[in-house]
């Protein structure tokens, strides 16, 4: 009241003071609101920026420890999860991913060492192994590669799990990519169409029936479609057990019925059947000797029903005898 009394006998507007000083304190706050303004905006532009190049980061970079803690269901849906543009938004070195399914040890490690030297950038390396092994590779190219693994059975659905969790760990890194190389034939035979289980009608008839082995080579997109399978997956493992050993159709009779145009059709690696028995021959140091390196020179192959001179990229089963006489003839016969 004081106030008020002292302005109307000075001869002045109450209501004009009040705008006086108003106008004094707005500029004022109007600053300050822009200054905090302008420092959250500056704020959330670096966070904008960081997540952004962490993100860029993220994608390019392959994850730095394989050892993670995803159980399946975690890890292939992850894994399912693909970027629908093709062309990437980032400098992108395609890479080729070298899937090893083994108990333990690998006796060729030596000569993968010499395989891998000197490229470095355009491959990389995922080891599956019973999961009491403790490995023991010293460092290098094995070193560190092995990734959450599981029992794996011979013949049984455990074996193709495994090899779905390689496929998925691998799809992980967004550079893995390249071919598609599924062999696989339709076998009239007992131990081909002989194998089938009509109970797995509709989804897989007779005639969608293929026989192939686990050496395979697939692109993203096999890949992909190989890990997020819930269709024929359950019919396998439910009517292909035993005698039907599910890792040689499951893959291969899947991809024939989804994907037909884009499977080679053919085996991928070299192997000798002519010893007999039920499986194929194993070579041991005596049958390494330079003769023995024809098996990948002048024949002509089918690969995708098209001509190629390159009729296999590998060749199976080495006993670990045959070791250093590979290690021998590997400059001169195999090029590195």
């Amino acid at each position: 009241m004081q106030s008020k009394l002292m302005a109307l006998e000075e001869g002045k507007d109450p209501a004009s003071s009040v705008r006086t000083n108003q106008s004094r304190t707005l500029p004022s706050r109007a600053l300050q609101f822009f200054m905090i303004f302008l420092v959250l905006g500056l704020g959330v532009s670096t966070v904008s920026v960081y997540m952004i190049r962490c993100f860029k980061v993220q994608i390019i970079r392959p994850p730095s420890n394989l050892l993670h803690t995803m159980n399946d269901t975690e890890l292939l849906w992850r894994a399912s999860s693909v970027p629908r543009i093709k062309t990437y938004p980032f400098k992108r070195v395609p890479k080729i991913a070298f899937m090893f399914l083994t108990k333990g040890q690998l006796p060729m490690a030596p000569l993968w060492e010499r395989f891998f030297k000197g490229n470095e950038d355009l491959y990389s390396i995922y080891v599956h192994s019973l999961p009491s092994y403790n490995a023991s590779f010293t460092p290098s190219v094995f070193y560190r590669r092995q990734i959450p693994s599981q029992l794996a059975e011979w013949g049984i659905m455990s074996m193709c799990d495994a090899e779905r969790r390689l496929l998925a760990n691998a799809l992980l890194d967004i550079s893995n990519e390249w071919y598609s190389f599924m062999g696989l034939i339709d076998e009239p035979g007992p131990y081909g169409r002989g194998r089938y289980d009509e109970n797995m009608a509709p989804e897989v008839n007779l005639t969608d029936w293929r026989k192939g082995y686990q050496w395979f080579e697939v692109n993203r997109e096999l890949a992909v479609k190989i890990i997020e399978d819930t269709t024929y997956y359950p019919k396998f493992k439910t009517f292909c057990q035993l005698a039907c050993y599910v890792d040689e159709h499951y893959f291969q009779t899947m991809l024939s019925i989804q994907t037909p145009h884009l499977l080679a059709n053919r085996s991928l690696t070299y192997v000798d059947w002519s010893r007999g028995g039920a499986h194929p021959a194993t070579f041991g140091k005596a049958d390494i000797k330079e003769e023995f390196f024809k098996i990948f020179e002048s024949e002509t192959c089918l690969y995708n029903n098209q001509p190629s001179s390159l009729c296999f990229l590998f060749a199976r089963k080495f006993a670990p005898s045959a070791l250093n006489p590979l290690l021998e003839f590997s400059s001169k016969l195999l090029g590195f």
